[in-house]
């Protein structure tokens, strides 16, 4: 079984799924840690209406599915914030598949996304409680850096530069090969 990556639009159904999944998730361990009890219902729905990733389309932006063994298990996302500074955003794989080289794939390809959009960094926010995805960002080159938002959740953030040396390496050392293809 292996990882397949391709774009897809943001409200697809999969994308949909996924995204409630993701949000979700990521809610309820906020309100779990601060407040001892998962989202409220009508709270959850109307964050997930709210935000429903219009940015994440061409041109200035992209949504990107893996699929293990053909079905939806993650997400990620890029989108322009200037024209040499892209985001990653919506970074999620189904807790069943975790560990498994899907997230660093996601982010490898958003990251090629981000390129081919014309970002020459990638900059992405996320949480102190969020210790896997802080540690995944640091093994994939990612640096503390300034704020570049004022997300009340954000607590970390974390830049990225996405040049290539003469090998064809970015230049936080991962090579480009199969290893690291989107469809690895």
């Amino acid at each position: 079984m292996t990882w397949t990556i391709t774009p897809e639009p943001y409200d697809s159904p999969a994308a949909t799924a996924l995204w409630r999944a993701y949000y979700t998730e990521v809610s309820d361990r906020w309100y779990l840690l601060h407040e001892g009890r998962p989202t409220e219902t009508g709270e959850l729905e109307r964050e997930i209406a709210r935000q429903t990733g219009t940015e994440l389309t061409p041109p200035r932006g992209v949504l990107l599915v893996g699929r293990w063994d053909g079905e939806p298990e993650g997400t990620a996302g890029v989108r322009l914030l200037d024209a040499t500074t892209a985001e990653l955003t919506r970074v999620y794989v189904r807790e069943g598949l975790r560990g498994r080289g899907g997230a660093a794939l996601l982010v490898g390809a958003a990251e090629e996304a981000a390129r081919e959009l014309g970002a020459g960094r990638v900059v992405l926010d996320t949480r102190s409680d969020l210790v896997e995805a802080r540690a995944l960002y640091a093994r994939l080159g990612y640096r503390e850096a300034p704020a570049h938002n004022d997300d009340p959740y954000a607590e970390h953030w974390f830049a990225k530069p996405l040049g290539r040396d003469a090998a064809g390496r970015d230049v936080a050392g991962r090579g480009t090969g199969p290893g690291v293809s989107p469809g690895g």
